[in-house]
């Protein structure tokens, strides 16, 4: 639900480095002493640039390494950069960073913000203090949250004791309390079933649609991206390497998208009168392959169309996997600039 106006994140030659030292081994393989030491820079992330409008969902994809989370990371705040210049919802993010965290929600899926011992109720109700958010508001969005995020059977639940999911919904909710006008996801489907990722993904696109809320999510997941980024920005090295439509990425680099199926109970499925862009294969008595084209599906409905037909037992995506369409889009990048040389 893109708006018009200004920018809410601007970023412009943003570079971040870091020193690395380096220990030197003495001709029997000791250790020299601490003089010795030399260090070396390290670039995490190199002259990125981009803008973001309000009401847009974008991907912000890479690599293991690639800087997305040293990107992340400085908008937030939390790193200050080397050279260059980022603004956010028109403030210096390391500048400014009490004044920016009233207004954007961060979610980290390896870290969480809830308080560890306490029941989930009383973190997200420490949390409106924090943020000083009106009683009526906070039983607005909590009440959203419950709804979307099914947080009820688990309110009173110590955090700790929490399943991955469980705690991931509580990290959403608690990230929405204020009413953020950003919301910054990392990995927010981590380690998820499949279950929870469309609960979570139902929740995000609500707040999108309703809300306007801006959202820049990093992710592993080709399914994220599928479900709800129209845009993406891929980085590798640090640098950008693409910024576009996310359905233009998927049809150059995507291919097709393999669903291997392990069904309850053995059952004869019907190949005949497939739904458009779809081919199965039988492979045993109860595992069946099935292949999607891209032009008319996406990871998640292929699974949903999947569970209409069969009482499944385990689910395995294959193929068009996010880091095959990275390594093709280096590739072809690369091919390109040897071509003009």
């Amino acid at each position: 639900m893109t708006t018009q106006g200004p920018p809410i994140v601007n970023v412009d030659d943003l570079t971040r480095t870091f020193q690395r030292r380096k220990l030197h081994r003495g001709k029997l393989g000791t250790l020299r002493t601490l003089a010795s030491r030399q260090s070396d820079t390290i670039e995490a992330v190199s002259g990125v640039s981009f803008a973001i409008n309000a009401g847009e969902m974008v991907g912000y994809i890479g690599q293991n390494g690639a800087g997305k989370s040293t990107t992340i990371k400085m908008l937030c705040g939390i790193l200050v950069p080397s050279e260059g210049y980022a603004s956010v919802l028109g403030v210096t993010p390391w500048e400014q960073r009490k004044q920016l965290a009233r207004r954007i929600g961060v979610v980290f899926g390896q870290r969480t913000q809830l308080w560890w011992d306490l029941p989930l109720r009383d973190s997200l109700d420490l949390l409106r203090h924090m943020y000083r958010v009106p009683p009526d508001r906070f039983a607005a969005n909590l009440s959203t949250a419950r709804e979307v995020l099914d947080l009820d059977p688990f309110l009173a639940t110590p955090v700790r004791q929490l399943s991955l999911g469980q705690r991931m919904r509580g990290d959403l909710a608690a990230a929405i309390l204020h009413d953020p006008d950003l919301l910054v996801l990392d990995e927010p489907t981590i380690g998820l079933d499949l279950l929870a990722k469309d609960r979570i993904r139902d929740f995000l696109r609500t707040m999108n649609r309703t809300r306007g809320t801006t959202m820049l999510l990093t992710t592993h997941d080709l399914g994220d991206i599928e479900e709800l980024c129209e845009r993406v920005i891929v980085i590798d090295a640090g640098r950008v390497r693409f910024d576009g439509n996310a359905t233009a990425l998927r049809e150059q680099f995507g291919g097709d998208i393999q669903v291997e199926i392990d069904v309850a109970q053995e059952r004869e499925i019907a190949l005949i009168d497939l739904p458009t862009g779809v081919s199965g294969q039988q492979v045993s008595a109860s595992a069946w392959t099935f292949r999607f084209d891209r032009d008319h599906w996406t990871s998640g409905s292929a699974v949903r169309w999947l569970t209409t037909i069969a009482d499944l037992r385990d689910v395995s995506i294959n193929g068009g996997s996010l880091e095959q369409m990275i390594r093709d889009l280096y590739l072809s990048d690369r091919r390109s600039t040897h071509n003009v040389k």
